[in-house]
């Protein structure tokens, strides 16, 4: 399975402008620039995206040791926040909040659910940085 992205710039690395597009299409010519991803500009950002990346990668991971434990989710919810360090050009965390109902599933098994797809999602063995987790069983 391959999926894919284009990114395109143009200009100088502070004043230039890009726009990325995906093999889906639902990021199509979408804009980036250093204003979008080291101020408030308008666009997205790679930090942005990898979050998204990481925040669905993670959740996905989850349902399914969910329904592999013999239970179902009723919501997950997960916001993930990448940080980036400029100054070390790197990704220094990401960070996971997730807010979770699942009928009948114990907190004893759910954190193990989820240490289990904090530790084996695709994008966090990706990722060579400190990876946390709040979990939230309500």
């Amino acid at each position: 399975m391959k999926r894919n992205a284009t990114a395109v710039w143009q200009g100088s690395g502070k004043e230039g402008k890009g726009n990325l597009t995906t093999q889906s299409t639902t990021l199509s010519n979408t804009q980036y620039s250093f204003g979008s991803r080291f101020a408030e500009g308008v666009g997205t950002n790679p930090e942005e995206l990898v979050a998204a990346a990481h925040a669905g990668c993670f959740t996905m991971a989850l349902s399914f040791k969910i329904d592999e434990a013999g239970f179902t989710a009723e919501n997950l919810e997960t916001k993930c926040v990448i940080n980036l360090d400029p100054a070390q050009g790197k990704i220094t965390e990401s960070h996971l909040t997730l807010t979770a109902t699942v009928p009948g599933l114990s907190k004893e098994k759910f954190d193990e659910l989820v240490a289990d797809a904090e530790k084996n999602c695709p994008i966090s063995k990706l990722f060579d940085t400190t990876i946390s987790v709040d979990a939230t069983l309500v």
